[in-house]
């Protein structure tokens, strides 16, 4: 059952690639900013219940289509290029198991225990 997990997300992070390749920028901005939602992480500076808020923010897959649409409805490319990466990293994160946070520590997922 994983392997169709990460199979169904790796359709998604390549349907975010799709996604982005209908914006109008540069290929060099897909890989310069795939990795910015993990700035989530920083929450956890503070606690895990707040860690595990704001981290679930940034790789909400819900609220990244929601930004993108937004962006689609009030034609604002960077809104839909915000809603295309959060996708995307989503999307890869769950590819390698990491998935949305408990308030109980960060390595326990929705996917399971990171690193089992």
């Amino acid at each position: 059952m994983k392997f169709v997990l990460k199979l169904e997300e790796l359709g998604m992070f390549v349907f975010g690639i799709f996604l982005f390749n209908q914006l109008s920028y540069a290929w060099w901005w897909f890989l310069a900013l795939i990795l910015v939602p993990d700035i989530g992480m920083l929450g956890y500076i503070f606690n895990t219940k707040i860690g595990a808020t704001v981290y679930n923010m940034f790789h909400h897959k819900g609220l990244a289509i929601l930004i993108y649409f937004l962006g689609m409805y009030f034609e604002i490319e960077w809104l839909k290029l915000m809603g295309v990466i959060l996708f995307a990293h989503a999307s890869m994160d769950r590819i390698f198991g990491y998935g949305l946070k408990f308030d109980d520590a960060f390595k326990n997922t929705h996917l399971g225990e990171i690193g089992k």
